[in-house]
């Protein structure tokens, strides 16, 4: 059989002015040049609330609203028996049986669209649902309907009031809420429609309630389960009973937007088959809210996004394919804009070339941490990490297409990468270099980011710390080096945000010597000899080739530079007084005398020990900052007797502690954990280049 109508059916607020008609008629005369049409319509917006209220009042601001309607939509003569026929059907309402009034909304409304596509020189044909639609019973509507347009074959536009029906016994009733698509749908059923439209104020069916989640979107196409799973959970788009007629008949349905008919929609048919979630809707049941994740069940997924955003649901479960949660009203909206996030949202994707120089055990564990965790990186930032180049102190390589292999070509790393990497790439510095720094701002200026966890390039003088940051800000560029202090312990960002918002640093203790922290914890005073065990960290690759440097403090030093600059403290080298754990006529001798004397030393370092064994302290090795009643600072590193009650008493192995006092809070902030490590260090590097 032909198809040869299209029903198109305008909710209250696309009929609910005389411009809004317009619009209506606009899209219903550009359907009529193809197709037969039947126009079904909801009553104008507010009508339906001000009829079943019963005040008298309100049903006067109905009447005046549609004058108002006829005046704007006709002309003359034409206006004048339209007035005429309205303010007849207002004295029938106010008349009606108490039950009937709430039909005639849909009654007004679809009496001024055929009078005026009467107007334009249509043939039209209005129908009244009262007698043609049967409430609960399916096929009598459907062979009255199709009677009545069997009569009528030179009619160009049929209109049809929605919502409202008769029963089997032939009492004036309605389809209930939202049953103008229903109405719809049963007069597309009945002429075995080429196209059910239905139109309203939203471009279709959208990923979630766009008044919730800002960034809901058109689904544009679905199947009929998955718009009656939508409907029936509480998407307020559809109303459910609508899409069962259309889907025995095989009719598609779309829903459109009025106001942006070009724009959006949404298309619900048979031909669609999903393989993944498709949307959400939500419902308050009693006291709790009840969100449907519709055609989905990825639990641990939706867990994750809830777990994430701080909400515990008061249930989860699977159901007929969907997954369903209930939670408090208080958090439904939190909750929708999670799951949505986690499901519908996809990120920009933005590339990242990566350049690492300093391709020994924390770049290449850097270089694995890239691989591995690219596909959770890109769902969760939107960012595709591409590890371009790799450079170890004499050889470099490169390939822009994400293959670079091992440093094998000899030349100028830096000036190759700032003349072949895209803008927005990162240059990691995970080299040991004293002298990299300084092309800091050529990397800057061409464009790249710069992460770093060489502290030697922060023990510099201030001004030379302060033109990297500076070179870094013209040129748009982060500069970020978290690593350089207490490897994967978020130290540095702690203070620097304090610092930022306004917050006064009064002191900092600093324990981030690894050597130190390992040997001082492992010394007993008689038992193996603190040279033993500085020789076994040199052996074990914890101190510097030239252990000395550890010993006085230098590595200390360098990070007590950094953490004061955080803090906004211009603090220089040669202000921090240095007391070095071994004597200073040590400095300066061959390594293997070096050793000799530090063994002869022995007693100074059993009798210190004791001493602090006596009073039940630990000694640690600590780089101090604090806060002098003149307003300046004081800065030491030395070995200093701490109590149990100190944070870095309990101190094991390589383990780093800062400890941070400031105007703001009354209690210290702490911070402790690995201070060594190449996975640890390469975790904080790949934090600084995402965030």
């Amino acid at each position: 059989m032909e198809r040869m109508f299209s029903v198109l059916k305008f909710g209250g607020s696309s009929v609910a002015s005389a411009t809004n008609m317009s619009r209506v008629l606009d899209l219903v005369e550009k359907e009529a040049s193809g197709r037969r049409v039947i126009l079904v319509a909801s009553a104008i917006s507010g009508c339906t609330n001000a009829l079943l209220s019963g005040d008298p009042a309100q049903v006067d601001e109905m009447e005046k609203r549609h004058r108002s309607i006829v005046k704007r939509l006709f002309t003359g003569g034409e206006q004048l028996a339209v007035q005429q026929r309205t303010d007849a059907l207002f004295r029938e309402l106010r008349e009606a049986p108490e039950e009937e009034k709430v039909t005639y909304g849909e009654i007004l409304s679809t009496t001024l669209l055929d009078a005026k596509l009467k107007a334009e020189g249509y043939r039209t044909c209005w129908l009244d649902s009262r007698e043609l639609v049967v409430r609960d019973d399916e096929q009598k509507t459907f062979a009255n309907i199709a009677a009545a347009v069997s009569a009528a074959p030179e009619v160009e536009v049929f209109v049809a009031p929605g919502f409202i029906c008769r029963s089997a016994e032939g009492r004036v009733c309605t389809l209930g809420r939202g049953g103008s698509d229903y109405s719809a749908a049963l007069y597309a059923a009945a002429v075995q429609a080429a196209s059910l439209q239905i139109w309203t104020d939203v471009p279709g069916i959208m990923t979630t309630n766009p008044r919730q989640v800002s960034r809901a979107r058109t689904i544009p196409r679905m199947s009929y389960d998955a718009a009656l799973q939508m409907a029936g959970h509480g998407a307020k788009v559809l109303y459910a009973p609508t899409v069962a007629p259309a889907m025995q008949a095989g009719i598609a349905i779309e829903i459109l937007n009025t106001f942006a008919p070009e724009g959006g929609k949404t298309v619900i048919s048979a031909d669609v088959r999903e393989t993944g979630p498709v949307g959400l809707a939500s419902q308050e049941k009693g006291s709790v809210s009840e969100i449907c994740l519709v055609h989905s069940s990825e639990l641990t997924r939706a867990e994750e996004a809830l777990t994430q955003a701080g909400i515990a649901p008061l249930r989860l479960w699977e159901e007929e394919g969907n997954l369903l949660l209930t939670v408090r009203p208080a958090v439904e909206k939190m909750a929708l804009q999670a799951l949505h996030r986690a499901f519908f949202e996809v990120l920009p994707v933005k590339e990242v070339c990566l350049f690492i120089a300093g391709y020994g055990a924390v770049g290449k564990a850097l270089a694995q941490m890239v691989d591995r965790t690219g596909p959770t990186v890109e769902e969760r930032t939107g960012k595709v990490l591409r590890l371009v180049g790799v450079a170890n102190s004499r050889q470099y390589s490169i390939d822009l297409g994400g293959h670079p292999g091992a440093p094998c070509r000899e030349g100028d790393y830096v000036a190759e990468v700032c003349a072949r990497a895209p803008k927005g790439s990162v240059f990691v510095d995970c080299t040991n270099s004293e002298t990299l720094y300084q092309r800091y701002p050529e990397l800057f200026a061409a464009g790249l980011n710069v992460v770093s966890s060489n502290r030697r390039s922060f023990a510099v003088p201030y001004a030379t710390y302060a033109l990297l940051h500076a070179a870094a800000r013209e040129n748009g560029a982060f500069f970020r080096y978290e690593t350089t202090v207490g490897a994967a312990l978020p130290i540095l960002e702690s203070i620097s945000r304090g610092t930022n918002s306004c917050d006064e640093v009064l002191s900092i203790e600093a324990v981030v010597s690894c050597t130190l922290n390992q040997i001082l914890g492992d010394y007993r005073p008689g038992g193996e000899s603190f040279a033993s065990l500085v020789r076994k960290a040199q052996e074990a690759g914890l101190t510097e080739p030239d252990p000395r440097q550890d010993l006085g403090g230098r590595d200390a030093l360098r990070k007590l530079l950094i953490l004061a600059r955080e803090a906004g403290v211009r603090l220089e080298e040669e202000e921090v007084e240095v007391t070095p754990v071994i004597p200073k006529e040590l400095f300066d001798v061959p390594m293997e005398r070096f050793y000799e004397d530090l063994e002869a030393a022995e007693p100074l370092f059993a009798a210190a020990g004791r001493e602090a064994d006596v009073q039940g302290f630990r000694r640690r090795f600590v780089a101090s900052l604090e806060k002098t009643p003149s307003g300046g600072f004081r800065a030491g590193i030395g070995i200093r007797n701490v109590p149990p009650v100190h944070p870095a008493y309990h101190l094991r192995g390589t383990e780093n502690a800062i400890i941070v006092r400031s105007a703001f809070h009354p209690y210290p902030l702490v911070i402790q954990g690995p201070g060594e490590g190449a996975r640890e260090a390469a975790s904080s590097i790949l934090n600084d280049i995402l965030r």
